[in-house]
């Protein structure tokens, strides 16, 4: 057997979408760290590409971004793992039942996937009646529909595996409302519904596929600074005071490959917190709380406290 043969056989394979910058390429890059080999996709193939990224109906911003799967794949070469680029766009279901079956065609299949990518464009920091009813669409085509697609396609040779994982990046938004309206501290409503929804699908992968091997987390990143954040959220309310992007890559590293890990299968990590506690990121601080201007959604929690309450027969 070859070394490349070789390696395939021994290393597990993760697909992480939304890999061109930010959390997608930090996680790529922490799990090749950490044993993987990765298939990682997006639009961005290389440095300097342009397309529309405003978050915002009322102006246009097509500046290139850092990032690129180019550059990732060389970051993933660089901390011991084969990377494998494969451009998609989760508003293109072709494109993405395209990645999946380019990723089971030349690597055999899939142990690991991290949904991570999310709709960027216009509609993200827009006011509910300023948002045309296309942008709510294309918001849940990409949040939600797209990861469905996508899972749809290679969960069937993750059951295979024996010993597979889901892995959402979801968010705060989707438990929580804005307490300011959008561009001025919150965020649009189709961001929020968008990820609500998206939220959901792990919960219902594991109570289907647990007993096959399948863990499902869901790892709430928290404010994060990353190159688009940098070049577009600041003029919004956001930015500048959110953890590295690597912060949310450890953690997620560290539930896929830590014993330890199995004790948040089937949960919703809160990233920053965990990282902190475990240490995974000396250099870094810690969490900011009270920062974002957010109200958590507590009727699960009052719920089941009325439900404890009832006197059983």
């Amino acid at each position: 057997m070859s070394n490349v043969e070789s390696s395939r056989v021994s290393r597990p394979i993760a697909f992480v979408t939304g890999a061109s910058r930010g959390i997608g390429r930090a996680t790529a890059v922490a799990l090749a760290a950490s044993g993987f080999d990765v298939v990682i996709t997006a639009r961005t193939i290389k440095d300097g590409e342009r397309r529309e990224h405003s978050s915002s109906i009322k102006h246009s911003d097509t500046r290139p971004m850092p990032g690129s799967l180019e550059a990732t794949a060389e970051a993933i070469l660089e901390a011991g793992g084969r990377a494998l680029v494969v451009a998609a766009d989760l508003l293109d279901g072709a494109s993405l039942v395209a990645a999946a079956e380019r990723a089971l065609g030349e690597w055999g299949g899939v142990d690991v996937l991290v949904h991570n990518g999310r709709y960027i464009g216009p509609g993200n920091m827009d006011r509910f009646l300023e948002t045309p009813v296309e942008m709510f669409e294309r918001q849940l085509a990409a949040n939600v529909m797209g990861p469905i697609i996508l899972t749809h396609e290679l969960l069937p040779s993750m059951l295979r595996r024996g010993h597979a994982a889901f892995v959402g990046i979801t968010s705060a938004v989707a438990y929580g409302d804005p307490t300011e309206p959008a561009g001025s501290g919150g965020w649009g409503m189709g961001y929020g519904i968008s990820k609500g929804a998206f939220h959901r699908i792990a919960g219902f992968l594991a109570v289907e596929h647990a007993q096959d091997g399948l863990r499902c987390f869901n790892v709430q990143p928290g404010m994060v600074d990353t190159e688009r954040g940098g070049m577009d959220e600041g003029r919004h309310g956001f930015g500048g005071w959110g953890a590295p992007p690597e912060v949310v890559g450890r953690v997620v590293a560290w539930l896929l490959t830590d014993p330890r890990g199995d004790a948040y299968v089937g949960t919703t990590v809160e990233a920053q917190y965990l990282c902190h506690e475990l240490g995974l990121m000396p250099e870094w601080k810690g969490p900011q709380p009270g920062r974002a201007a957010i109200r958590y959604d507590e009727a699960p929690g009052r719920l089941r406290d009325l439900e404890e309450r009832i006197d059983r027969p």
